[in-house]
């Protein structure tokens, strides 16, 4: 249940869409994913790499929101038609002149 809880909060910063828990928990297993904790930790687990993954990946990904570039650069704003050529042609005038 802990960890629908927080993939519910990981999913709404990252899609910026509301689940709770127990739809995460039918989502997860509608894509495959199934709740599961290892027996004991691997003899080959390298402890500097997953320190490192923990302070790059999922720092990134725990955080708000979208990333920096992607706020800057808004998909809804409009381009301004000041900026637009007087002489072009849009796509759809260009297809039925040819």
């Amino acid at each position: 249940m802990w960890a629908a809880a927080r993939a519910a909060t990981l999913i709404g910063r990252k899609f910026h869409v509301s689940y709770g828990v127990l739809g995460v928990t039918r989502l997860m297993h509608r894509l495959g994913f199934s709740p599961q904790v290892p027996a004991r930790r691997a003899a080959e687990r390298d402890e500097q790499a997953v320190t490192a993954w923990k302070e790059t990946t999922w720092a990134e990904a725990e955080q708000p929101g979208r990333p920096a570039e992607a706020a800057s650069a808004s998909r809804t704003k409009q381009a301004s038609p000041a900026g637009r050529p007087k002489d072009a042609l849009g796509a759809r005038a260009a297809a039925s002149l040819s």
